[in-house]
């Protein structure tokens, strides 16, 4: 059985990562403050395993206890495959970087960048010995090597995750059961933090009316079309270790 770890998948992305993989009889742990009902009803119909963890990612500083609470429940003997797609984020603050709260800075980093290293080196620790295939998958963003006016905050912590994904690989490249490790921008998608980035004043973001012209010209993928083609690469032979790569030139 392949066990697949998802943080945010309540909704967006995420959701749509979980609704694809749970046509499939795998094991979801799914990792966010709400739960999504399709994802779980979805899972239960098609008898694959469910189990849902409440959990804040902005208390970064129990994530590994997160992780031990997740592995204790994947029996090695019964696994072919252990898989962790680091998918929650969030927006928030926007503006000029001397205007962002430093709560909220802090409170942005902490789920952006340091929830997802420490989970991924929780995993890492975890599954070592394991001789099946372990793969991490981050989500990244086009804002990772594009800077964008108010985004300080985003762009900042996608361009570290992009970076703790190449030394990561590099790392494991020379384990004896090495972990595979990922960055994937997944292009623009209909979501709440698209919905958020319209309703911001031209103020905070300059780039503001580009995104609801994205919008209004049907611009933005479906999150349920961006969780298939990302589900799928999770588990293909196109997955590369150390790679950081954009769906949409794919």
């Amino acid at each position: 059985m392949k066990y697949f770890i998802i943080t945010g998948a309540s909704k967006g992305l995420g959701e749509g990562i979980g609704l694809e993989l749970a046509k499939n009889k795998n094991h979801l742990f799914v990792v966010s403050r709400t739960e999504s009902e399709q994802v779980k009803k979805l899972a239960l119909d098609n008898g694959c395993g469910y189990s849902y963890i409440p959990f804040d990612l902005a208390y970064s500083h129990n994530t590994p206890h997160l992780a031990r609470i997740i592995f204790e429940q994947i029996p090695l003997e019964n696994a072919t495959g252990v898989y962790l797609v680091n998918n929650a984020g969030i927006l928030e603050p926007v503006g000029r970087a001397e205007s962002c709260n430093a709560d909220a800075v802090e409170h942005h980093i902490h789920i952006n960048l340091l929830a997802p290293m420490l989970l991924s080196s929780a995993f890492i620790q975890l599954t070592s010995a394991w001789p099946i295939q372990k793969r991490i998958l981050n989500i990244s963003s086009g804002a990772a090597v594009n800077p964008y006016w108010g985004w300080s905050s985003y762009c900042t912590g996608k361009a570290g995750l992009d970076m703790y994904t190449r030394c990561v690989a590099l790392e494991q490249s020379t384990q004896p059961h090495p972990i595979e490790i990922m960055a994937v921008a997944p292009g623009i998608i209909d979501t709440s933090m698209q919905e958020f980035i319209r309703n911001t004043t031209d103020e905070q973001f300059l780039d503001r009316k580009k995104f609801v012209e994205f919008k209004e010209s049907g611009m933005l993928v479906h999150p349920h079309d961006a969780g298939k083609r990302i589900a799928a690469l999770l588990i293909s032979d196109e997955f590369y270790n150390g790679a950081v790569v954009d769906l949409r030139k794919k």
